[in-house]
């Protein structure tokens, strides 16, 4: 029950800061955001504010923020048509009802002849008996449909993606995986806060017993400052000399209490996971000494995040020539499977694994793939080179087909992270 309580809060997280960088750049635009969901498929939980409907449903698979102009879910008023009209105390339009007329018993019905709810917002045809009056009417910018007892706001073009420029509609499609960066440097900040910051020199924090480290006489505090004849600056260069040495004997020099010291410590042979199969590093028991200062705990945020970036790329890189097989992904299932094992390790390698995530769902989304940001951003990018948008109806199909793609892949995914569960 801890696990799903700790992967329910997780995922909502990450997907709810992805989600409302999008909506804030949304609303900032002028944009007419019509829905913030949480999860896919039918709705849970719904309530509306400040012209947007917030949901959560059912499949906890991502979330979107619905912007106006995205999709066509506007029902187009055409010749002949019937509606009732209702009216504010301004005499404007501002509410529209496409059927079940006889329910709204105030409406005024009328045949429709002309109507523009894109730019000039007016409404233009005659009584359903009586053609020889023309009538006109000005409609509210923030009119409703009424379908089926169901109401959606009118979008006017200038609410609406296309009608923004080139920066804005790229900055809303960039901000949510912006956010995920945002949000993992918070967490490193948290940390930092917490426990300190890493120090940058090879300074020994705690020792555990019964290791090589305790067993050559290794203390805290005391920091390496040469392994054999090789000079050791910083924390990464002690624990590579380590990892690469494994069940072989190290001559090491200590700086203790303004004295160096020198000991000798043998590596334990572990054989862990790597990228291409199981390998056998060498580790002696320490872990990095930490100090807490204001600086030191923002500088921590930032390389961190920095540094977890760098390395999801170059994974990411090798995934893509072929260096790492498609196996090796880990969907929904797997990524379960993992904070499982990551929450019975304490709270703050959660946070740690939570903050890694994040990284990795502002990078995952930024690729310029279908139906992701990077997708569409990329749709972006080609407009401001050419200087004209391509046609929608390309794009739809473009996005369409690479949604399919996208989620066979994660029903291969899913199934593997299935697999690897049972064997």
């Amino acid at each position: 029950m801890t696990t799903v309580i700790a992967f329910i809060f997780m995922f909502g997280l990450l997907v709810f800061i992805h989600e409302w960088g999008h909506l804030i750049f949304a609303k900032r635009a002028g944009m007419l955001a019509r829905e913030f969901a949480i999860g896919f498929g039918p709705k849970i939980f719904a309530f509306t504010r400040n012209e947007t409907v917030y949901t959560i449903r059912l499949l906890p698979v991502g979330g979107y923020v619905r912007v106006a102009g995205e999709d066509p879910e506007i029902i187009e008023l055409k010749p002949g048509y019937h509606v009732g009209l209702e009216f504010n105390e301004e005499g404007k339009v501002n509410r529209i009802i496409v059927n079940n007329k006889s329910k709204h018993p105030h409406a005024r019905v009328v045949e429709i002849e002309y109507a523009d709810l894109d730019h000039r917002l007016v409404i233009e045809g005659y009584e359903p008996d009586d053609h020889d009056e023309r009538l006109r009417f000005e409609v509210d910018p923030k009119a409703f449909f009424v379908m089926d007892e169901r109401e959606t706001q009118i979008a006017p073009y200038d609410r609406q993606f296309a009608s923004k420029s080139v920066g804005k509609r790229a900055m809303q499609l960039f901000a949510g995986p912006m956010m995920n960066f945002i949000l993992a440097m918070v967490i490193f900040f948290i940390l930092g806060i917490i426990q300190g910051a890493p120090v940058d020199e090879a300074q020994m924090g705690t020792i555990l017993e019964d290791k090589p480290a305790a067993q050559a006489g290794i203390q805290e505090n005391d920091e390496i400052i040469r392994i054999g004849d090789t000079p050791v600056a910083t924390w990464e260069e002690f624990t590579t000399i380590v990892r690469g040495n494994p069940g072989q004997e190290l001559n090491v020099v200590v700086q203790r209490d303004g004295e160096q010291v020198p000991l000798t410590v043998t590596p334990d042979a572990v054989e862990v996971e790597g990228v291409e199969g199981p390998e056998t590093i060498g580790q002696i028991g320490v872990h990095q000494a930490y100090e807490k200062s204001l600086f030191g705990t923002l500088k921590y945020g930032v390389v961190q995040t920095f540094d977890t970036t760098k390395l999801i790329l170059t994974n990411l890189g090798m995934l893509i020539t072929g260096q790492v097989p498609i196996d090796m992904l880990s969907g929904p299932v797997g990524i379960y499977d993992a904070t499982d094992q990551v929450v019975q390790t304490g709270f703050m390698n959660f946070l740690l694994w939570t903050a890694i995530l994040s990284i990795n769902l502002g990078i995952v989304n930024l690729v310029p793939l279908p139906a992701l940001d990077g997708g569409r951003l990329l749709f972006v990018g080609i407009e401001a080179v050419r200087g004209k948008p391509i046609a929608p109806e390309k794009e739809g199909i473009f996005h369409f087909v690479g949604f399919a793609l996208l989620m066979l892949l994660m029903i291969v995914v899913t199934w593997n992270d299935i697999q690897r569960l049972f064997l």
